[in-house]
This record gives C-alpha cells, sequence and structure tokens, in this order.
C-alpha cells in the first residue's frame, strides 16, 4: 500500500512538473512573439539575449503556426552591423541573411513605409518617394484647372501667417517672421481656389440674413439705446439691415443665437458709419467658446483671453465683402497664442458657430454660410494683384532673401519669374471670368521684366551666354531654378492664347525662345536617380542642390503639362523617366 502511494505521488509530481514546463514553454513563446512584432515599429528596443523567434506577419497567423509545426519556429541572432566602417547598428541574421530595422533604412535612405491593415492581415508598404504625381486630365487650357492646385491648400500651410483681414490673402513668413505678402503665395492661393471651383462647382449656402424677410426678431437688442431696422438701400437695390449700438467690444451688441457647423466660410457685405466691428462666436463640444473679432483696425491680428481679433482696416461710408474661413482664423489666432502643436491639438473641438454679434452704427447684408466661397477668394487674390502692381509691370517681394548665404543673397524689392507668371495666370483666368480688361492689361504689363536683365532689376538671365532663362530668384551668379521657370513659361503660354493677336507678340517670343531652352536644358537637371533643383553647382562649382521628392513631382506635373500644348516628346519621356526615379528606378550603369 505505501509503494502504491509512493509511485502515485511521484506520477502526480511529474505531471504536475511537465504541466509547469508546458505552460512557461507557451508563456515565452508569445511573449517573445509579441516583443518580435513590433521590432521594427521601435528603433529604440533594445533586445536580450541572443536566439529569438520571429513572425514576419506576411500570412495570417494559422499558416504562420502551421509553417511553425512543419518547419519549427525561424531562429534569428543579433548581429552587428558596420555601416561604412563609421559607425554600427544591431540587426538581425537568419543563416546567410541579415535584417535591418526599417526605421535605420528609412532615415539612411530617405525612404518610406508603414504597416497596413486591409483585407484582413498585415502588410508592410514601402515608397521610395512621399509625394504625388497627378496626370493632367486633358490638355491644359488657360480657364482650366491651374496643373494640380486644386489640391492645393496655401491658407493652412504653417507659413502662412494668416489671412489678412484688410487685404484678405495670405500673409507669409516663409523668410521673416514679421510677416509680408509674397505674390507668389497670394497667386497661388487664387489658382488654387479658382481650380477648386472647376472642380466642386456651386457651393451649398445657408442664408442667415439678407432683409427680405421683413422681420429682424432673429436679432436681440440688448438695450433701449440700440436698434435694428429694415431699409431699402438705392446702391445695392435691396433691403438691407441698419443697426445702431455702442461700438465697444465690451458692450454685449446686437446678436443673432445659431447652432451651425463651423466647418463653414462665412460672408457678409457691410458698411459701417461709425466705427464697428462683426464677431462670431465658436463653441467646443464640452460648451468652451471663443471669439473672433473682425475690427476696423489695421493691426494684422491679435489674441487675448479667449479672443481673437483681425483688422479690417477702414470700412466706413462703402460697401464691402467680409470673406472669412471661420476655421483657418481659429487655427491661426490659436498658434499665434500657443504654437504650432497646441493649435492643433485644439482646433478638432471647435465645432459649433453659436453667435453673430454686430457693433457700431453701419449696414449688413447678405450674411451667409457657406461650405465654400472659391470665387470670392480667386478674386481677392486677383485684385491683390490688380491693385500693388508696380509701374514696371512687377510685384516686388519686400524681404531679403538668402539662396545661398553670403554667396547669392537678394535684398528686399527684388522681382520673381515665378510670381510674374502665376500672376499671369491667375489675371488671365480673372479676365476670361469677368472680361474686365483690368485684368488683362496687368497681365500685358507682367512680362515687362522678362526682357530685363537680372544685373539690372529684372528676371532674365542667359546661361553659357546663349540660352534665355527667366529667374525664379534673380541672383549674380545666376541661379536657373528649374520649377520657377516652367512657371513662368506656363504665364506667358496662357498670355498668347488670350491676349488679341497685336498684344500677344511680346508674350508669345519669350515663351518660343524660353521653351527652347528648356527642351536644350532639360537633361541638366536629371540626375539618374532624381532631380536638380537650380544649377548652382554648374554656376557656383559647389554639390548640386537636389530637389526634394515634392518638387521632383513638381518638375514631373509641369513636364506633364507642357506634354499637352507641345509636340515634342522630350517632355513626356522625361517626366515617364522622372515617374521611374520615384519607384526606385534608376539610369543604367557603364
Amino acid at each position: 500500500m505505501m509503494r502504491r502511494w509512493k509511485l502515485l505521488k511521484s506520477a502526480i509530481v511529474c505531471l504536475l512538473l511537465c504541466g509547469v514546463y508546458f505552460v512557461f514553454s507557451l508563456w515565452t513563446r508569445c511573449d517573445v512573439n509579441k516583443k518580435d512584432d513590433n521590432f521594427f515599429r521601435d528603433e529604440n528596443r533594445q533586445i536580450d539575449g541572443e536566439l529569438h523567434y520571429h513572425n514576419r506577419g506576411a500570412q495570417s497567423f494559422n499558416m504562420v503556426e502551421k509553417m511553425s509545426q512543419e518547419k519549427g519556429p525561424v531562429k534569428y541572432q543579433e548581429i552587428e552591423c558596420v555601416i561604412n566602417g563609421e559607425y554600427s547598428v544591431q540587426g538581425r541574421r537568419e543563416e546567410n541573411e541579415v535584417y535591418f530595422p526599417f526605421s535605420f533604412l528609412q532615415k539612411y535612405f530617405e525612404v518610406y513605409g508603414k504597416i497596413e491593415d486591409y483585407d484582413g492581415y498585415e502588410r508592410f508598404e514601402w515608397q521610395h518617394s512621399y509625394s504625388k504625381v497627378f496626370p493632367p486630365k486633358e490638355k491644359y487650357s488657360p480657364d482650366g484647372v491651374f496643373m494640380s492646385f486644386e489640391h492645393y491648400n496655401v491658407e493652412v500651410r504653417d507659413r502662412v501667417k494668416c489671412i489678412s483681414g484688410m487685404e484678405a490673402v495670405p500673409l507669409s513668413t516663409q523668410w521673416g517672421p514679421q510677416g509680408y505678402f509674397y505674390p507668389i503665395q497670394i497667386a497661388q492661393y487664387g489658382l488654387s481656389h479658382y481650380s477648386k471651383y472647376l472642380r466642386d462647382g456651386k457651393p451649398d449656402v445657408v442664408i442667415l440674413e439678407d432683409g427680405e424677410e421683413e422681420d429682424v426678431s432673429d436679432w436681440t437688442v440688448p438695450d433701449r439705446k440700440s436698434q435694428m431696422d429694415i431699409i431699402r438701400d438705392g446702391t445695392l437695390d435691396t433691403n438691407v439691415i441698419e443697426f445702431k449700438t455702442s461700438d465697444s467690444l465690451k458692450s454685449r451688441g446686437i446678436v443673432m443665437s445659431l447652432d451651425e457647423e463651423a466647418g463653414y466660410i462665412f460672408n457678409v457685405q457691410m458698411k459701417f458709419i461709425t466705427n464697428g466691428s462683426i464677431s462670431v462666436t465658436l463653441e467646443t463640444n464640452n460648451g468652451d467658446s471663443m471669439r473672433i473679432h473682425y475690427v476696423q483696425s489695421t493691426t494684422l491680428m491679435m489674441f487675448h483671453g479667449r479672443e481673437i481679433f483681425y483688422g479690417l482696416g477702414d470700412r466706413r461710408k462703402k460697401w464691402s465683402r467680409i470673406t472669412r474661413d471661420l476655421i483657418i482664423d481659429l487655427q491661426k489666432g490659436l498658434a499665434l497664442k500657443y504654437g504650432k502643436s497646441k493649435r492643433n491639438q485644439l482646433k478638432s473641438d471647435f465645432v459649433k458657430l453659436v453667435s453673430v454679434c454686430v457693433r457700431g452704427h453701419g449696414y449688413i447684408d447678405n450674411v451667409t454660410l457657406s461650405s465654400s466661397s472659391h470665387l470670392d477668394q480667386f478674386y481677392d487674390a486677383a485684385d491683390w494683384l490688380v491693385r500693388h502692381q508696380d509701374s514696371r509691370g512687377g510685384w516686388p517681394i519686400m524681404v531679403k532673401r538668402r539662396l545661398v548665404p553670403e554667396v547669392l543673397d537678394l535684398p528686399p524689392g527684388w522681382y520673381s519669374a515665378m510670381a510674374q507668371g502665376q500672376a499671369i495666370s491667375l489675371l488671365i483666368r480673372a479676365y476670361l471670368m469677368t472680361k474686365d480688361h483690368k485684368y488683362l492689361d496687368a497681365a500685358l504689363d507682367a512680362t515687362k521684366l522678362y526682357e530685363i536683365s537680372s544685373e539690372q532689376g529684372g528676371v532674365l538671365a542667359k546661361f553659357a551666354g546663349v540660352y534665355d532663362w527667366y529667374e525664379e530668384y534673380p541672383t549674380t551668379p545666376s541661379s536657373f531654378v528649374l520649377n520657377g521657370f516652367i512657371f513662368s513659361l506656363i504665364g506667358l503660354y496662357d498670355l498668347t492664347q488670350v491676349a488679341p493677336s497685336d498684344k500677344a507678340e511680346p508674350a508669345e517670343r519669350l515663351y518660343n525662345a524660353g521653351i527652347q531652352s528648356l527642351k536644350s536644358m532639360l537633361l541638366l537637371f536629371d540626375t539618374g536617380s532624381g532631380t536638380i533643383y537650380d544649377l548652382r553647382h554648374f554656376t557656383l562649382g559647389m554639390a548640386p542642390n537636389l530637389a526634394r521628392w515634392d518638387y521632383h513631382t513638381t518638375h514631373i506635373n509641369q513636364l506633364l503639362l507642357l506634354a499637352t500644348i507641345e509636340s515634342d516628346p522630350i517632355f513626356r519621356t522625361t517626366a515617364d523617366r522622372w515617374v521611374g526615379y520615384m519607384k526606385g528606378h534608376r539610369a543604367a550603369h557603364n
């Protein structure tokens, strides 16, 4: 009996030990697999020990389990990988194959990738480029979409300080924190909204007030001294709202309460008689609010407490349109107060427009919210160009530009062929939309600087003393920037297609000379694996200035546009080769 009890005890102990070993084995295996799944996601993770197991994730979990059962777990060893004799990184070895962390490859080779989960399992998607090509859908036309600008969102760029309340166009901080009007950016703002208008069509509009109901009961008047009435305006030949109340921002003002989505464009026609303002209140999900005041002031913008102020300039005694993207105005105000990271954190919380408030004495009409206001923003940019064109036909850029510090510097007041070209493209579209000759005349005047050398303050340079080149940055010696030159040619082409023949001759001559230069010089910008931004390595004898991928795709988009209007196959064949570079293709070795 005692002997059988001892045997039974021994069997129980063995079973317990086997069970513990089995559970421990499973725990260890799951733990290692869990770590290994994240190996390429965490570049700083250190692995203890020498022998590891890894699920490579290319197939479903069941398939990997089946493979493990048939062949056993894949074994990896850590191995030190010495990079060009300069430093080392930790890799993994499987027999004769070595695996690197993608975080290392990404930085070393400037490639891009991430894990994507779809169709029931994970894939790792690898790209050589982070940018995208937008092939034209039809032959380029001066009244059509401008290249791929329907995808541009100029106002959201960090280098845009805000949309000026006085000028209604972007104010740039790209080369100066004080902010300045950059004609290239303003032209791109107008061209992008024109292109979006063609793509999107007419917007959805919510009318908040137009005076036609002959009822002002939606407005709350704060006291007996304040009043709001409907009158007939002879200038507009329509009913408008007259308001009288205190002009102090500390007063309650005359308020319309709302409950509308905040992602709309706010439009209003106004004429102030005295000092006054119009304000909107935005509300968050949790009930917090932020006010944006549009005031008659020359102050660009200001943030105080939870209130943002934009200066409109003096709007007294004349009707004017105010078009504001409330979310953009909110974002730029928050950036002024908190910086970019906090702004991005806060912006998505604001979801409702809860009130509109007027102060002072004036008139108001056509208060609307719209899903977009592309045409208004397009005309704002075109009208700015007409107002600010100088006697030389250009738009001087009033900020210092340091292309190569202490070598290629441009003092404030320089002109850019890219600005001239994109401005012409915008003005031509404004002329075609309105038939107003002020736009065509401004476009014709903009060609004057193409004929004046860089040394004399124009934008004309010559490569090798032979080929005419219109400089984005007219430095001495010349820099020969590719994308700016092509934009200058597109503007000239637009003018040749629209201007009367007796006035189009200068633009046609300049375009033909420039397109011949481009055909002759284009391959100077081809590295065999990418493109070059400019030719400073020729003119300064320094290292080439390689184009980053977004400039590379701009080059491709420009060539694809030219291929629709020029018969020479060089534009199409070069663009196709440059597209291949984005997929890792390279020129042949010798």
